[in-house]
């Protein structure tokens, strides 16, 4: 009787979001489950009907916000790319009336489940190009190969592959801004934030300093696991919107190497069903960003936990009603205190000059 009424409790907290909200929530969902095959491939060509709408880069004239973006190609042998943006001014800037500084890079890395999207998908583009104007801050979003055609870790590979393109080719010759590869930003989503933290690791382990410094890692709603159940899986199954058991063993499939579990050191990193990752000394301090309403909220809070006792600084941001994806959303009000949040994070990394 009692857990009936804390679900109900939790699914009154979930309709509690706009209706609008809901509906595409709804749609989303309807269009992961229809694309998503028995043989544990996707219909492509049927979510781009459905559900990921593409938004052209804009490189010539700056939108709205005043963000223009550049396509590029990070590696042509494995059909990798990125998008680009940039603002020739931050706000603070314009006020001041000052000459453009060097700027901190973010290399955003989309969710998905690994399996979906790229950085062209509408709410991804909008997204960067927010977290681009409020932050000041130069933002690539890597469009990586996805799963199953491409399983571990060939996601991982495409986050060094880009890091490796920006430190050798520099930005493209249409950016009239500078890039201060000492506060290099890794960031993600989901899925993304999984291949932020892995692209981070492998960096920070190399045996020579490389040209980008890793300043902080910005992980939300964190897409990690095992093979145990987590308490906040089993209390939002059937409540929660997007994330369930179902999708989230589907989409740990696609990605793992065949017949690994999902105690893989892929998604197993916090220690509770195997050892923990050896983090190297450089790696960054991290915020983590956990949504009360999202089921992935446990790992994030255990991902967290792993890094403080690994000695590493972490921040943990909680938004209590968030749902996963919540950002995907700019009328819900933790949407803007989330960029807010990234902002100031990305503020407190003081510039550091490269030895």
């Amino acid at each position: 009787m009692a857990g009936d009424v804390a679900r109900e409790a939790l699914r009154a907290r979930v309709r509690a979001m706009p209706w609008a909200v809901r509906l595409q929530l709804r749609a989303l969902e309807a269009g992961v489950d229809a694309t998503q095959r028995r043989d544990g491939t996707i219909n492509r060509f049927l979510f781009s009907l459905l559900v990921d709408r593409q938004a052209p880069a804009n490189p010539a004239r700056p939108d709205a916000l005043g963000v223009r973006s550049v396509d590029v190609t990070v590696d042509a042998s494995t059909g990798v790319r990125a998008r680009v943006y940039f603002s020739a001014t931050t706000p603070a800037e314009t006020e001041a009336e000052t000459e453009p500084s060097p700027r901190p890079v973010i290399v955003y890395f989309h969710g998905g489940g690994f399996t979906y999207f790229s950085a062209a998908t509408r709410p991804y583009d909008a997204l960067c190009r927010t977290i681009c104007r409020e932050t000041g801050a130069v933002v690539v979003s890597v469009s990586y190969r996805l799963a199953p055609e491409h399983r571990f870790p060939a996601a991982y590979d495409d986050g060094e592959a880009t890091l490796r393109y920006i430190a050798t080719t520099g930005l493209p010759a249409e950016i009239p801004v500078r890039a201060d590869l000492a506060r290099c930003f890794l960031a993600g989503d989901s899925a993304g934030a999984n291949i932020a933290h892995h692209v981070a690791q492998r960096w920070t382990a190399a045996a020579t300093p490389p040209p980008i410094r890793l300043a902080g890692l910005l992980l939300l709603a964190a897409y990690f696991g095992g093979v145990d159940r987590t308490e906040s899986e089993l209390a939002l199954e059937g409540v929660a919107p997007i994330v369930n058991l179902r999708r989230s063993d589907f989409w740990w499939k696609a990605f793992l190497p065949e017949g690994a579990d999902r105690n893989h050191p892929a998604a197993h990193v916090t220690g509770e069903a195997g050892p923990e990752p050896e983090l190297p000394e450089a790696f960054p301090p991290a915020m983590v960003v956990v949504g009360g309403l999202d089921p992935l909220q446990d790992c994030g809070r255990q991902y967290a936990a792993m890094l403080r006792r690994k000695g590493k600084e972490v921040r943990v941001v909680e938004f209590p009603e968030a749902v996963h994806a919540f950002y995907f959303f700019p009328v819900l009000p933790d949407t803007g205190k989330l960029v807010a949040e990234i902002k100031a994070f990305v503020e407190s990394i003081a510039p550091e000059p490269i030895a």
